[in-house]
């Protein structure tokens, strides 16, 4: 059910309901950590009581506070599995004035990890993949590094593959497949030894697809449509082909010298599917996590699996488990989130297991510009909106 705009004013947080407490959590997320969103075209957002007055309140801080930042953008939440708020702000092409609706696709870019995460997690419940392996085990022409590198700590980013240099991630080159991408890095040396540092690498996330296919005996994509995709009704994601017709999808764009938003340069994303290669909606974000906050689409262990923060070969922990970031909230409640940065696309994911709260961000800009203190301003508008009655009771 997806709640209306109340038109009388809601009563104070702490004396709505506890679905209503959810609801205005949920929405003031939504918006504490929205980059800089441009109102140009709002079809009023269903709500009631309390999400009525933080979403009433957050459009109008939103309007006032943020300058004109993004060309369109979409959020959707979740409580309890079900979507209760779902709203396209905005244009996903400039030129035709067309509107961002609950059903555009935006490029994820990095949030492609998490829904990767979960593929690779099934392989391992099936026993067809040995997590503590060499990946030469499943990929053995990549070459050997002088000290093991294993699936679990390029999940982790700690196998001390590099991330992105120069301008790579504008590369306009297609790939036949997976394996055929893992060019771009295989040769070159070690940021670090594996295990010894966390250092965030899209490229690990390359060998893992290719694991992933050996281990499946299956192209990636076609397994993540299978297995992931279809089971969990993801309806309008899909991975970001060059070339492909699609009217659901947005255009991309950035900002030129003098701010203006112009088209983002065209890219070929075929050698990064599973690190930064698929569109999505909010509301099939939100499914996903949805799906993610109890056992069901994946066991307890696997749960704990992707969840846990993994250690350095020190006993130093990071803030990663595998496909996700693993972090707290302004209450100290745990929150497991992941963004995701690519050319012509900013998004956010995040997951609130207290409250089973799943919130979804995507924007049409590659870099939109909204400073900390900016951020920083909202999310203190809306801090009594995260506390939960024992806490306000302190």
């Amino acid at each position: 059910m997806i709640a209306k705009v109340a038109k009388k004013p809601a009563p104070g947080l702490l004396a709505a309901s506890p679905t209503s407490r959810r609801l205005a959590f949920a929405a003031a997320a939504v918006l504490a950590v929205a980059w800089g969103l441009r109102i140009l075209a709002v079809e009023a957002a269903p709500a009631s009581g309390a999400l009525a007055d933080a979403v009433r309140l957050a459009r109008n801080v939103v309007q006032k506070e943020f300058a004109p930042k993004v060309p369109g953008v979409s959020v959707a939440v979740g409580v309890d599995g079900k979507i209760v708020w779902s709203e396209g702000f905005g244009y996903k092409d400039l030129a035709t004035k067309g509107p961002v609706t609950p059903a555009t696709r935006f490029r994820i870019g990095s949030v492609s990890k998490s829904l990767t995460s979960a593929g690779l997690a099934l392989l391992v419940e099936r026993g067809q993949l040995d997590l503590d392996a060499p990946v030469q085990k499943y990929v053995p022409d990549f070459p050997d590094k002088g000290a093991p590198i294993t699936t679990r700590l390029l999940g982790g980013h700690l196998a001390g593959i590099r991330h992105y240099r120069g301008n790579e991630m504008l590369l306009n080159q297609p790939f036949a497949n997976v394996h055929a991408g893992l060019v771009i890095f295989k040769n070159d040396p070690l940021e670090a030894p594996p295990g010894t540092t966390f250092s965030y690498s899209t490229y690990g996330w390359n060998l893992i697809s290719a694991v992933m296919e050996s281990a499946a005996h299956e192209e990636f994509l076609r397994y993540m449509d299978e297995n992931v995709i279809q089971p969990l009704g993801l309806t309008h994601t899909r991975p970001d082909r060059k070339g492909v017709l699609d009217p659901d999808c947005t255009l991309f764009y950035e900002s030129d010298e003098q701010g203006k938003f112009v088209v983002a340069p065209t890219v070929d994303n075929s050698h990064k599917w599973a690190g930064g290669g698929y569109l999505s909606t909010p509301e099939d974000l939100v499914r996903f996590g949805s799906a993610l906050l109890q056992p069901g689409f994946l066991q307890d262990k696997s749960l704990a699996l992707i969840f846990t923060p993994q250690k350095t070969s020190d006993a130093k922990p990071t803030v990663y488990g595998i496909g996700w970031f693993i972090g707290e909230d302004a209450q100290g409640h745990r929150i497991l989130w992941h963004t995701g940065g690519s050319i012509g696309g900013t998004s956010l994911l995040l997951l609130h297991p207290e409250t089973k709260t799943v919130f979804a961000l995507v924007c049409n800009h590659t870099t939109p510009e909204i400073t900390r203190k900016d951020r920083e301003s909202v999310v203190e508008l809306f801090r009594p909106l995260f506390m939960t009655p024992a806490a306000a009771k302190k």
